[in-house]
């Protein structure tokens, strides 16, 4: 069942809205002029957004989709109309801009700022050849293709129209300098994706910079056409360049008045820096390049900084940017080197720049992604200990529980509102509701079916195709003949990883022993299907040999369990592949090396659809445990210090972990086997316990007390409700948990 939307449309043309940069799908004109206006007024204080990836493919979250089907909006006099339809409704469902967790998050974060009704809008970049496209043979492991896809024929993305030129794009630009203090440009076109609340009666815009246009110089059509590239350090930080250097000029253009810039990380802080270069401007004249001393740059630094608000996403060194000096002097001019050499110095990497580093120092608020990862950072960044705060991640309820378990929420009157307040699981009596446990089990095992088909089709498909083309499948049992032996059954206990591949998140850890493991499967007559899926970074060798690692391991388990065990990889990760095995799947494993796991937002999704988790004590897991009341945990919880920050192989504790995984499988199984309504007990406990917590809709209202923002009282009442679900910031959570 869809909920009926809270907008009165009778027909599909009172969604077209259009304003001086073009006509647009999805919302009413008024809604529309209410948010560009809330956008455009300084009175309401917006924030910009600025994140290096977003992930909210269409296919995942479409409201106006659903809208269309069930009110049956799909023909129309106007043959615009006609075709908006038609691309809502059949175009292609995927925006590929994003690589794994930091960009699903930025989605997710959007969708319920949209929910709430908050003044807010993103910047990011548009990439031509998106992320990458991922093939896995057997023998080679992971192999990259480049991506290609089409903006033009996308639902709910829209290329901005120039106002003074119609029926051309709006080209943005944006002023870079060269190591002379020679000014260059950069150009972009701006597409604008509409991210629209569950009720229509709100959106989100976020602006998607294409740099990719002949009138750009060729080194920034390049920078710009894949996500993450790092063909160069050189392209690398001029990516980044391109993302910061925008957001200012953006909304100069498009008249939005942001009084808040939220940087998801430190990908976009070279908008920090403008703001410094302006406010030097500001004080001292044009000409402030030759008379600021080391006061004025600090003095301008700490207005800047009123306008920053820092999120740290991860405590690994790989993830926290770094430039050679030499390099960034030839791409810079001499008056931001002077400000990169005050405000991001790296005492252990004096010939660097560490932009982390220069965004922690510069902001009016820094946060952390976990409570652990709050003190974690404290740890690496003692000089601005003082001022960092937990706000622990979230997911998009909506996006993420599948459609079977949104049907059993939907006709459980105890759960009545949950779309809206998914607050409203911590107050519900489930248990009391007539057949609310076993719709929730019949929903598990369709959603088991769903997960189990998708695998085998793929297997099928892999077996047909091994004679057609030179890979060969990245799966054992695409090697067996069709037959019982080489398909996966439902209701044999599923263990479901997916994330990006790299050392630190030990995806083969529990593979560590496979004669133990194999010998706890045969003793107890287990079955057991380990589920796996991810990308490594295509410039990261290790990460690609731990992929490879998992398809070695295949054959050996299956031989060894006596074909109990059945170890598949699944190529081509993507949001909805992750639904699909969050939902299926009877437990999500998390096994990285505490505390390098920031926040693990996957096993929230798991969560979210009352799915116990299976996981090292590290990141989120800390405060969605419960004592044991919602799943699992195992290894390390000794205390953070140097060496736990280490990602050298040989401080990995691949034998300690691994060992405690060994020990707890049996009880798992046993539970799940032979005692399934404690099992489903455990499914229940997340609902009611980790719902609640871990949702972007009380993340959100966390991060709105920290933009200051003026609300209406309705929408203050919200926000404070959800605020109010959970504290982030409470108690100290270094210490090992009971």
């Amino acid at each position: 069942m869809i909920p009926k939307k809270s907008v009165n449309v009778d027909s599909a043309e009172q969604l077209v809205c259009t304003n001086r940069f073009g006509s647009f799908f999805g919302v009413p004109q008024t809604v529309f002029d209410r948010v560009w206006q809330a956008l455009s007024r300084p009175d309401s204080r917006p924030v910009a957004y600025i994140s290096m990836e977003i992930g909210a493919d269409p296919d995942m979250f479409h409201p106006v989709r659903d809208f269309l089907r069930e009110q049956a909006r799909t023909e129309s006099d106007d043959l615009a109309v006609r075709q908006m339809i038609s691309k809502y409704l059949n175009g292609p469902r995927k925006i590929p801009i994003y690589s794994g967790g930091l960009g699903v998050l930025a989605g997710d974060t959007l969708k319920s700022f949209a929910d709430l009704h908050i003044p807010v809008f993103a910047v990011s970049l548009l990439y031509r050849e998106g992320y990458f496209s991922q093939l896995v043979d057997s023998r080679v492991g992971q192999i990259d293709q480049a991506m290609q896809w089409s903006p033009e024929n996308t639902p709910t993305l829209f290329q901005l129209q120039d106002p003074d030129c119609p029926g051309q794009p709006l080209e943005l630009t944006v002023p870079f300098f060269n190591e002379y203090d020679h000014p260059t440009e950069a150009k972009a076109h701006v597409w604008m994706k509409m991210e629209i609340s569950e009720e229509m009666d709100y959106f989100v815009p976020e602006f998607l910079l294409d740099y990719s246009i002949p009138s750009s110089p060729p080194w920034v059509r390049e920078a710009g056409l894949r996500l993450y590239s790092a063909k160069s350090d050189i392209m690398k930080a001029n990516q980044r360049r391109m993302l910061g250097s925008c957001v200012l000029p953006l909304a100069e253009r498009l008249g939005l008045s942001p009084q808040t810039i939220h940087l998801n990380e430190q990908h976009g802080v070279a908008v920090t820096l403008h703001l410094i270069l302006r406010e030097l401007e500001k004080r001292l004249g044009q000409d402030y390049h030759l008379k600021m001393a080391r006061e004025d740059i600090l003095a301008a630094a700490e207005e800047a900084a009123r306008r920053i608000v820092y999120t740290i996403h991860t405590p690994v060194k790989a993830g926290h940017d770094r430039f050679a000096r030499s390099l960034y002097t030839g791409i810079s001019h001499a008056t931001g080197c002077r400000i990169l050499d005050l405000l991001a110095s790296d005492p252990d990497s004096p010939h660097e720049y560490n932009f982390t580093a220069f965004a922690m120092r510069v902001n009016r608020a820094v946060n952390s992604v976990s409570r652990l990862h709050r003190d974690v950072t404290r740890k690496q960044f003692p000089e601005s200990a003082s001022k960092i705060r937990a706000v622990t991640n979230g997911v998009h309820h909506l996006t993420w529980i599948s459609p079977a378990r949104a049907r059993v929420f939907d006709s459980t009157d105890e759960l009545l509102g949950w779309r809206d307040d998914p607050g409203i699981f911590g107050e519900a009596a489930m248990e009391s509701a007539p057949a609310f446990l076993k719709q929730l089990r019949q929903a598990w095992e369709e959603d088991n079916r769903i997960l189990t088909a998708y695998v085998n089709r793929m297997l099928g498909e892999h077996r047909s195709r091994m004679e057609e083309t030179w890979i060969d499948p990245p799966n054992y049992l695409s090697h067996l003949k069709q037959g019982e032996g080489s398909l996966l059954s439902p209701g044999v206990f599923t263990i479901g990883f997916a994330r990006r591949f790299s050392t630190y998140k030990r995806a083969d850890l529990i593979f560590d022993n496979l004669e133990t493991l194999a010998e706890i499967l045969v003793k107890g007559g287990w079955r057991v299907n380990f589920l796996f899926a991810g990308k490594a970074h295509p410039q990261d060798e290790p990460g690609k040999s731990v992929l490879k690692l998992i398809l070695d391991n295949q054959e050996e388990l299956y031989k060894r369990s006596n074909g109990l065990a059945r170890l598949v990889f699944i190529p081509g990760y993507d949001m909805a592949l992750a639904r699909i095995m969050v939902a299926g799947v009877h437990t999500w494993l998390n096994s990285p090396k505490r505390p390098l796991e920031a926040s693990g937002t996957s096993g929230m999704k798991a969560a979210m659809n009352g799915v116990p988790n299976l996981s090292v004590m590290d990141g989120w897991w800390v405060e969605g445990y419960h004592e044991g009341q919602t799943g699992w945990k195992f290894g390390y919880e000794g205390p953070i210090n140097a060496d736990s920050l280490s990602e050298d192989p040989s401080t990995l504790l691949y034998a300690e972990d691994s060992r405690s995984f060994y020990e707890l499988l049996p009880k798992v199984l046993d539970m799940f086997y032979s005692r399934p309504d404690e099992y489903l007990q455990l499914a229940v406990n997340n609902l009611r316990l980790n719902v609640p917590i871990f949702n972007t809709h009380r993340m959100a209202a966390e991060y709105v007390r920290k933009y200051e923002l003026p609300l209406d009282p309705k929408t203050e009442a919200r926000v404070v409700g959800f605020a109010n679900l959970y504290k982030s910031d409470s108690c100290d959570w270094t210490k090992p948990q009971a």
